[in-house]
């Protein structure tokens, strides 16, 4: 059943009004509607520096890394404690994603450009922290000026909020608190399937290419090889006695990226860095298959491109050699262990010479395409799977913002 349909199932109150506010639409006509600052009044800064620090995350307020604040900074940092409501009202334009209202369940030490609200009545706090974070998503973030959109209370004081009777916000909360709880269980549920997928998936890669497997003429199938020898390289171990091991170099021509000029917006050549492409360029600079290596950064997430691109400076692009399949060395370069000859330094980057002297197992040509034809195969099964999963998740993400929506305005009734 689709989410407008499950949603069109509850019952309606008996008579509804104009709330003032078209976020909210219109609320159930017994409900009172209160500007948020007789709801909430902005607390004045409190310095706490015994306790931890903390910040807002998605809507939750959770604790921070103390040993990364100096001690001057968290000096000057604000109190909030278990109960209170924390609000991020910085640069509102550069986030649309994440929640920025929360009710905290913890006590800690927060930046100073936040704002901390207490409750100025007697509300229920959870049906409150449901609403906020509707208040947030359609409202809040549309709110407030200048290149970094950060606004203070004064912006959000004369919003108007729903106030439903006290006992029905205590059914309201308890009533998302039970659905949206069994979302979520579905939610992790899926989210572990596909995370089961996505490592089958790897490990077939992994069994082809380092020849755990190997194609059985006879069975129409891979199966373990039944003769094989030490390949002298630890994290690929046994490989079928009629397979080599050779270093990167002598099976590709390994090349730098470089920075790019004439960035255009929605149209031109693709600029790939190492999460795939980002930009466009006017000029390319190769075309064809290859394999892309991170050189600083993210060096352990290869991709393979076939076409007209651009590569940045902190990208290698490699370029199969006589004799070897392109994609057979991009599925080999995901599972080599980068870090065993990455450079040991903060930000992790692979040499070109690191790079050469990778050792990999190879077959011969015609085994190189039997390969990439069986791992193809066999991940379009597993990305189908996981292409449903994760559109189940959205489906059911969706599910749970409308279904909030719907009970703190009143647009189903659940008392």
């Amino acid at each position: 059943m689709e989410t407008a349909a499950l949603i069109a199932a509850f019952e309606k109150y008996p008579a509804y009004q104009d709330s003032g506010e078209y976020w909210m639409g219109e609320i159930p006509e017994h409900w009172e509607i209160k500007k948020l600052k007789h709801v909430f009044r902005e607390k004045k800064k409190v310095t706490n520096p015994n306790l931890s620090c903390g910040s807002i995350s998605f809507g939750k307020v959770v604790y921070k890394d103390d040993e990364r604040i100096p001690e001057a900074t968290k000096a000057s940092y604000q109190e909030i404690l278990a109960g209170e409501y924390l609000v991020n009202p910085l640069n509102l334009n550069y986030d649309l994603i994440s929640l920025r209202i929360g009710l905290s369940n913890i006590d800690v030490v927060v930046s100073s450009g936040y704002i901390v609200l207490q409750a100025a009545k007697k509300l229920d706090k959870v049906y409150f922290n449901y609403l906020l974070h509707r208040y947030d998503v359609a409202y809040m973030k549309l709110l407030g000026s200048g290149v970094r959109q950060t606004i203070s209370f004064n912006h959000i004081a004369n919003s108007l909020l729903a106030f439903p009777p006290l006992s029905e916000q205590t059914a309201i909360a308890e009533f998302l608190d039970d659905k949206t709880a069994k979302i979520d269980r579905v939610i992790s549920q899926k989210e572990k399937l596909i995370a089961l997928l996505k490592e089958r998936k790897q490990s077939i890669i992994q069994d082809l290419v380092t020849g755990k497997k190997v194609w059985n003429p006879t069975q129409n199938t891979f199966t373990a090889p039944t003769r094989v020898k030490p390949s002298g390289v630890e994290w690929i171990g046994e490989i079928p006695e009629h397979w080599e091991v050779k270093r990167l170099k002598f099976v590709l021509s390994i090349k730098n990226g470089q920075d790019y000029k004439h960035v255009l917006s929605e149209v031109g050549y693709p600029v790939m860095g190492s999460g795939g492409q980002f930009a466009f360029a006017r000029e390319y600079m190769y075309d064809g298959e290859v394999v892309l290596l991170g050189r600083k950064g993210t060096i352990n997430k290869p991709l393979y491109f076939n076409g007209k691109f651009w590569t940045v400076d902190t990208m290698f692009y490699a370029l199969a050699k006589s004799g070897f399949n392109t994609k057979f060395l991009y599925f080999v370069s995901t599972t080599i262990p980068f870090s065993l000859y990455s450079t040991a330094t903060a930000l992790p980057s692979m040499t070109q010479n690191d790079l050469n002297n990778n050792p990999i197992a190879v077959p011969s040509y015609q085994e190189q395409i039997l390969i990439v034809d069986h791992i193809e195969a066999q991940s379009a099964k597993i990305d189908n799977a996981i292409n449903l999963q994760e559109l189940q998740i959205e489906r059911l993400k969706e599910l749970k913002s409308s279904l909030i929506d719907a009970a703190v305005t009143g647009k189903i009734q659940v008392v």
